[in-house]
């Protein structure tokens, strides 16, 4: 959530900005313009595996700041998971 609600706001300027080619824009509205637009895509690159494509476009053509948001959430998000799947399967494994 709080994701989604940082990328919602922090590209509501890009939004605005007559520097960004029209179809980028476009794109970045469809997909971050509003929170629920904003939640439905981090939760689609956060359990599809297809985070490149919501990531590329804002790296190479809004700001390569985004590359630190994006390879942290995705480090911290994987990293979390594995613990979470591993200790369900030792959980499993210890029960018997």
């Amino acid at each position: 959530l709080m994701a989604s609600l940082f990328l919602c706001q922090s590209l509501s300027s890009a939004l605005a900005d007559e520097a960004i080619a029209w179809e980028t824009r476009v794109w970045i509205f469809e997909r971050y313009g509003t929170s629920s637009r904003a939640f439905y895509t981090v939760f689609e690159f956060t359990f599809s595996g297809g985070w490149p494509n919501y990531a590329r476009k804002l790296v190479e053509e809004v700001s390569p700041a985004y590359a630190l948001f994006f390879f942290c959430f995705i480090i911290s998000v994987n990293f979390a998971m594995f613990k979470i799947v591993s200790a369900l399967f030792l959980r499993d494994t210890l029960a018997v």
